[in-house]
């Protein structure tokens, strides 16, 4: 797939359209589960603790129309769909992974002033940040 249908003509620069590509909360913590491997639906809500069934199904719908997420439905009884990355979405996933290596280096693992948070928060790191 070429680009988003969202805003086209609208961005300002490339971090203005990836932004909006992985907008909101769950977007990014969608593709690092699905970076580990693929996944069923209900496997991605147990590694997303907190999500609504709604709100992922809409994310994963929009990363699906955005080229990010792969469907795959299976003929069988009963159904079975499994998302996994696309080669977009895995270069996206490397994009964001010296954003992950710095929110463990200045957030996570930085001074109490750099964010008061710490590892054993339980806040998921981007796969591959060191």
């Amino acid at each position: 797939m070429g680009t988003t249908g969202r805003r086209p003509g609208a961005y300002v620069c490339g971090i203005d359209a990836a932004m909006d590509v992985i907008g909101g909360k769950w977007k990014v913590l969608i593709l690092w589960a699905l970076n580990e491997r693929p996944c069923r639906f209900g496997e991605l809500r147990r590694e997303l603790p907190g999500v609504t069934e709604k709100v992922l199904a809409s994310h994963l719908r929009e990363m699906e129309a955005d080229g990010l997420v792969h469907r795959e439905a299976y003929d069988e009884v009963p159904p079975r769909v499994e998302y996994s990355l696309t080669p977009r979405g895995a270069s996206l996933n490397e994009a964001l992974e010296p954003l992950g290596a710095w929110g463990k280096a200045n957030v996570l693992g930085g001074s109490p002033a750099a964010g008061q948070m710490r590892e054993h928060h339980d806040v998921p790191l981007v796969t591959g940040a060191a």
